[in-house]
């Protein structure tokens, strides 16, 4: 128990931390919104893939809602009539309830509790009807969007075996997210990368026995600071992720529909680099560190030692290994914050995990905040160094893609 309070102490001053960081900057309803129902997702207990999924749509209505009222950039193809004393605030709170109220209905009451509390702060005289129609309609133009999409179907998933022998029963992540239909790429391969390296190649002994050294559960030559990264990066929801996108967006100067379009293009960017990065999961089907250190016997490379009891510092996700998840959502993330950023300094970046209560980490670089995401997951024992580099390509082809479609100048 005493353990228990302790967490939930180091979690809280995270959080405080967070906000006295942010203390000085302009937080905005899209952005206060944008916590709210991150908690919501993260108590619903979705995993990772249809968290981000959630996520992104919900951003996207956001938007085309504060976008209708503002008319602030080009339409991107949701069409809305909105009176022109319609309420930003109330438009955002109404389309976070729309949205989060159809894709989680689990959790109806913290949604509606929060929409109430928004509600209460806003004047009636202040356009409050009119945004509540606006939120409503957005989130209706969006839902409408995605509902007819392949993430829906059922997965179908068929393990390799041999009739009658053993196969471990626990169903892989998404095997089906490739069928999806992406935000902003032609299709899920559009940047399908090549194949993982030769089993008989010197590259493939470099990820192995670096990894095997730095990834293991007891290294010896992992350090301290490699160690807290590892712990800080094992978190996955898009919670981690966020936080630093509004490093960004609760900078001084920053206006609302322009945070609402940041929040969006990120959030569509992390969801079609998961579509990206499934499909060549399980294009490929590599095989992850703990297996083939348990299994160097067989790769036929005389640089592969095998350890038949060799551990990683995590758990293993339940998907392929190739190419890395997370390194395709922190470089989609970081292409979208420097097109954001242009010439301009950077704003401190920041963001807390919880699986490393206590910690707040930052940056002054995005390309320092994208390498040690990669570098983590080395450090985790789930990723080698190939797959970090290769995921982390991907991501930045995302993320510029992204951002060439929504964050154009406008005169």
């Amino acid at each position: 128990m005493r353990t228990i309070q302790k967490n939930a102490l180091l979690t809280l001053l995270a959080l405080v931390a967070l906000a006295a960081a942010s203390a000085l900057a302009e937080a905005d309803v899209v952005t206060d919104w944008n916590i709210t129902a991150g908690d919501i997702v993260v108590a619903a207990k979705l995993p990772p893939p249809p968290a981000y999924r959630v996520m992104a749509v919900v951003q996207t209505a956001v938007y085309e809602a504060v976008n209708a009222v503002t008319q602030r950039y080009p339409s991107n193809g949701v069409k809305l009539n909105v009176a022109p004393s319609a309420s930003v605030e109330a438009a955002v709170a109404a389309a976070n309830r729309a949205v989060l109220s159809k894709l989680i209905p689990s959790q109806q009451a913290a949604i509606d509790n929060a929409y109430q509390a928004a509600l209460a702060a806003i004047p009636a005289s202040a356009g409050k009807p009119e945004g509540i129609a606006v939120g409503e309609k957005a989130a209706a133009a969006v839902l409408a969007l995605r509902a007819d999409e392949g993430g829906a179907a059922l997965e179908d998933f068929r393990p390799r075996t041999t009739a009658g022998v053993y196969v471990p029963t626990v169903i892989p992540a998404v095997p089906h997210w490739p069928r999806r239909t992406p935000w902003i790429m032609g299709s899920a391969e559009q940047f399908r990368p090549g194949p993982p390296p030769s089993l008989s190649s010197s590259l493939w002994a470099r990820d192995y026995n670096e990894i095997k050294a730095l990834g293991a559960k007891n290294s010896a030559q992992r350090t301290a600071e490699q160690t807290a990264i590892a712990r800080f990066w094992e978190a996955t929801q898009p919670t981690v992720y966020f936080p630093v996108v509004r490093s960004v967006a609760n900078a001084t100067g920053r206006e609302i529909t322009q945070n609402a379009r940041l929040l969006a293009v990120a959030g569509q960017g992390m969801d079609d680099a998961l579509i990206a990065v499934f499909d060549a999961k399980y294009h490929y089907e590599f095989w992850r560190p703990v297996t083939a250190i348990r299994n160097g016997d067989m790769d036929g490379n005389d640089a592969t030692e095998r350890d038949a009891s060799w551990v990683p510092f995590i758990d293993t996700p339940m998907h392929p290994e190739y190419p890395c998840a997370h390194c395709i959502n922190s470089a989609a993330i970081g292409a979208v914050l420097q097109a954001e950023i242009g010439a301009g300094p950077t704003p401190r970046l920041s963001t807390a995990s919880p699986t490393a209560p206590g910690v707040v980490r930052t940056w002054t670089r995005v390309e320092d905040f994208v390498q040690e995401v990669a570098n983590g997951r080395i450090y985790d024992g789930v990723h080698y160094r190939t797959s970090t580099e290769v995921g982390s390509a991907m991501g930045r082809k995302i993320g510029e893609l992204a951002a060439m479609k929504y964050l154009r100048p406008v005169n």
